[in-house]
């Protein structure tokens, strides 16, 4: 945190693996060294830039070129094709063209024409900032050490004191070509100076050689951290606590019950996931006195707010006497007043050629003894979202420390939120996927059938939580799925069907770690085979617990939490061939896989007025990753047919009409086709994917 002592930046620079880069590797190892803590920069904030003298592709001749991290890159993860490259004389050049504040805009579109060596990555609205400063190596960077000075009331008497004239101080005005301008003069003005803080925005720092660089960053950081320990240490933080935090169950318990309902008035516009943060940072704001205030006041750099608008909603509850249904209750008119408070600032604010009012939802929602929810189209996106207002945190907490706080002034915050540039830059997002911003939950997570379903949904954009009671597979298939997909959109919760208990937790953990349930897909099972003479009351009981029992459990959890968020959803059965067709020795599983077919067609009824679609794929023979196919079910099978183990798939083919394996992908076509929109207007179907078998057919 930014007040404690003893918690400095260390230099990682590691000067023998470096002495072998070239420039531009120099800039990307710096970058990345850089980018790896959050206290030096956010993710995507800030940019770094090396002035290189490269060879000319057409003359031949050496000419000076500008890397800068291109448009939209984040610095902690960019790679080399991340960076734009230029041509400094062409950049030069475009100060002759310049026609002042209210066309700095359209310089933009000039940058283009000084791509060196064709790259295709786009130049970002800082390349000026970098460019005319008169320094091979630059760096800028949102440390919210160095923004608490940023944004105080007299940040510039502050930046004096602590820096001298090492490092100096720039009003606040927005990035664009002007700014770049700006530096260039201040260069020429202060040459002894090794760096800029832009009021209420960041830092720059700049030198002649890389390594140097990246060291005069990381100093200049420390000393502002030093400075502010220093005066702050005792210091009662936001005024002092107001409130005490919940035990951490009882945290987790608020927010499995208020994302939900959250998510559900926010989602009008697109379907929203959520993330939720109780870290200590978190718990001192929204517990202190100042909580309301200063909130009030919105935030400061601008990459705080383009990710978190520009203030939070502070929801009405009391950890010391909590009342959560009544905060439920209280969140619809708290959500409507915050649209019609954001519609009014940008009713107060527009321009002309204003872009349309966007989403008029919070995006932050501080819970007094509880923490954090962030609300976005996407998890990567809500949990970055958090880590800004995190950022914010530090940066009030700092600034109203040793001086006055101050957020960006309204007309500001507004012509950078609505910037035409950001607009574009909108635009230009590709479509979302058919399932993004859906939430889903597989039982059954850890096997054949569930990984290939979670992999399709998430393939969609969907975010999947799998669910299942192998401990060991589910953690190998969820690092599996997150290698492929990111670790944001897996989540695994270790569940039996069976416990009514560890159903409700398991739901709890979905609705706390993505917002809710959009789609359920039951699949955990189990098979057994033996005539029914042989058939023991245990076996019996145990394919009922799990096949309809279990069905029935997970089922009136996915409803429930359905409900609170009003937005409807989709239940996907993975039942069997033999819920419609009998089988021998069987009669355990048979019976009870039908009474799947049925709980599901009563449910079909109930959640139709809801929105709420509950349909059915039936699988048959599929063997391939089929954990159920790894025990006895076999044996007994194949003992069935009078086949052995390798010739039992071979039947199986022969046995169906169309003489074809089906294999867990199969399945898991049908339940996408089940849970996305291309089935918005079917329930109570089942959808056989058997290889045809006329015994299954439904009419």
């Amino acid at each position: 945190m930014l007040t404690r002592p003893g918690n400095r930046l260390v230099n990682q620079w590691d000067a023998a693996r470096a002495a072998a880069m070239t420039e531009p590797e120099k800039l990307l190892y710096r970058s990345n060294l850089l980018g790896s803590d959050k206290r030096i920069t956010n993710y995507g904030g800030g940019n770094t830039s090396a002035k290189v003298m490269e060879r000319d592709p057409l003359t031949g001749a050496a000419v000076e070129v500008l890397w800068v991290k291109g448009s939209g890159g984040d610095v902690g993860s960019i790679r080399m094709d991340g960076f734009a490259t230029l041509y400094m004389d062409r950049l030069r050049a475009l100060k002759g063209l310049y026609r002042g504040v209210a066309h700095e805009d359209a310089m933009v579109g000039l940058l283009p024409h000084c791509t060196f060596g064709l790259n295709p990555r786009a130049a970002s609205i800082d390349t000026a900032l970098h460019a005319f400063v008169p320094r091979a190596h630059v760096d800028h960077m949102h440390p919210d050490a160095i923004i608490a000075i940023a944004a105080s009331a007299n940040s510039r008497a502050l930046t004096q004191e602590i820096f001298g004239d090492e490092i100096g101080w720039l009003p606040w005005k927005r990035p664009g070509f002007e700014l770049g301008l700006w530096l260039e003069r201040f260069c020429a003005e202060n040459p002894q100076a090794k760096g800029v803080i832009l009021e209420a925005h960041g830092l720059f720092t700049w030198d002649d050689d890389a390594e140097a660089c990246y060291r005069l960053t990381l100093d200049t950081i420390n000393r502002a951290m030093d400075w502010f320990a220093g005066r702050t240490e005792g210091h009662a933080a936001f005024g002092g606590a107001r409130h005490d935090s919940l035990p951490p169950a009882a945290r987790a318990d608020v927010a499995a019950r208020l994302m939900p309902a959250i998510r559900g008035l926010v989602s009008g516009i697109h379907p929203m996931v959520g993330h939720f943060t109780d870290a200590p940072e978190v718990l001192e704001f929204v517990n202190a006195r100042d909580l309301e205030p200063l909130a009030a006041l919105g935030t400061s750099c601008p990459d705080h707010f383009l990710r978190t608008k520009i203030r939070p909603l502070v929801v009405g509850f009391d950890p010391a006497a909590p009342d959560v249904e009544a905060t439920v209750g209280a969140l619809g008119a708290a959500v409507e007043a915050y649209r019609a408070d954001y519609a009014a600032y940008y009713d107060r604010c527009k321009h002309p050629d204003s872009p349309a009012l966007r989403d008029p939802n919070a995006v932050v929602y501080l819970v007094p003894g509880v923490g954090m929810m962030t609300f976005a189209r996407d998890k990567a996106t809500a949990r970055i979202s958090a880590e800004f207002y995190v950022n914010a945190i530090n940066v009030m907490r700092g600034a109203s420390a040793v001086s006055e706080y101050r957020g960006l002034p309204e007309q500001e915050a507004f012509d950078i939120e609505y910037w035409a540039l950001e607009e574009a830059k909108l635009q230009r997002m590709p479509k979302p996927r058919s399932l993004a911003g859906r939430i889903a939950l597989v039982t059954g997570g850890a096997g054949g059938i569930g990984t290939a379903t979670a992999d399709r949904l998430m393939r969609e954009g969907a975010c999947v939580v799998l669910a299942d009671i192998d401990e060991g597979a589910l953690a190998r298939v969820k690092a599996e799925l997150s290698a492929r997909h990111s670790a944001d959109v897996v989540g695994g919760v270790v569940m039996d069907v069976t416990s009514e208990d560890a159903v409700a937790t398991a739901f709890a953990a979905a609705a706390r770690e993505f917002g809710g349930i959009d789609i359920l897909v039951s699949n955990a099972g189990i098979a057994s085979s033996a005539p029914i003479q042989d058939t023991s009351l245990a076996l019996w009981n145990r394919n009922m617990d799990i096949l309809s029992t279990g069905y029935f459990l997970v089922s009136r959890a996915a409803f429930r939490l359905m409900l609170d968020q009003g937005m409807g959803g989709s239940v996907v059965f993975v039942g069997s061939k033999n819920g419609l067709a009998a089988s021998p020795n069987a009669a355990a599983y048979c019976t009870a896989k039908a009474a799947e077919l049925h709980l599901a067609r009563c449910l079909a009824l109930e959640g139709a007025a809801h929105g709420i679609r509950v349909n059915v794929v039936n699988p048959d023979a599929v063997l391939r990753g089929s954990k159920i196919w790894t025990g006895e079910w076999l044996d007994q099978r194949a003992a069935t047919y009078g086949t052995d183990k390798e010739g039992l798939e071979e039947m199986y083919r022969q046995r169906s009409m169309l003489k074809r394996s089906v294999y867990p992908e199969d399945i898991a076509e049908g339940v996408y086709f089940f849970a996305s929109d291309l089935s918005a207007k079917s329930t109570g179907n089942i959808l056989n994917v058997d290889a045809g078998n006329r015994e299954a057919f439904t009419r």
